[in-house]
């Protein structure tokens, strides 16, 4: 699932006109590189989710053929439910079936989603999630020694949460990318609309939530102007 719902409001007054899902890097949107990154590593059926913009969306997919893969389309127009509401709204696409990926459209990466998923399938986890080194980001997920979720921390509202009573525990940036077994659709409590974090916090007491480490691929969230620059450079020198 590619979640492109978003209003982009760190990207105005581009995302006046248009979503942030088809703002350009490079020569090609976010949605296209996020749709392509996955096709690579053999995805071949992405449910969006879309909202903001939500046409534009879906004539860009129409127009590209669906890039040669079967995409469906979760529409929130009548309300914008967050992740968690978001991907909940979408079970009938998942409920039953096998483990999936679910990405944020914004989200610019070389990440080996193919390794993300073969731990996933080996540790039996209920979700796996792609984390990264970096310290500077002022919201941060904990983990303790074996790589299991254990809380979080957001250093700006000076809030910690915890699931129990560990010590040293890892601070890791989510980078937005996770496999997500579909008994999270029975396991999760949260309706409506609500963050995933706050449903996989409640449930990593009691069921296995695990890190990815993925520091050696270059990430860039493409979410505010300063970003969606940095990775222009990047990709130019690294693409041309």
């Amino acid at each position: 699932m590619l979640f492109a719902a978003g209003l982009g409001t760190r990207l105005k007054p581009l995302t006046d006109k248009i979503p942030k899902a088809l703002a350009t890097v490079a020569g090609k949107t976010l949605l296209e590189r996020a749709i392509l990154l996955l096709k690579s590593h053999g995805v071949n059926y992405i449910v969006i989710n879309i909202h903001h913009h939500a046409d534009q969306i879906i004539e860009f997919v129409q127009k590209n053929d669906s890039f040669g893969l079967e995409i469906h389309f979760s529409d929130e127009r009548a309300e914008l439910l967050e992740t968690g509401g978001g991907l909940l709204n979408a079970s009938n696409h998942f409920a039953g079936k096998e483990s999936f990926f679910v990405m944020n459209a914004d989200v610019i990466t070389n990440c080996n989603l193919e390794r993300i998923y073969e731990q996933h399938q080996k540790s039996n986890a209920l979700i796996t999630l792609a984390l990264r080194n970096r310290p500077a980001g002022s919201r941060q997920l904990l983990f303790d020694e074996n790589g299991f979720l254990c809380g979080r921390v957001d250093k700006k509202k000076g809030e910690r949460q915890l699931v129990n009573d560990k010590k040293n525990l890892l601070e890791l940036a989510f980078s937005g990318i996770h496999v997500v077994n579909p008994k999270w659709f029975d396991l999760n409590t949260y309706t409506g609309k609500f963050s995933i974090i706050d449903s996989y916090l409640e449930l990593c007491a009691n069921h296995n939530i695990i890190a990815h480490l993925h520091d050696e691929d270059y990430w860039f969230d493409a979410g505010s102007v300063d970003k969606l620059q940095e990775a222009e450079f990047y990709l130019k020198r690294i693409e041309a």
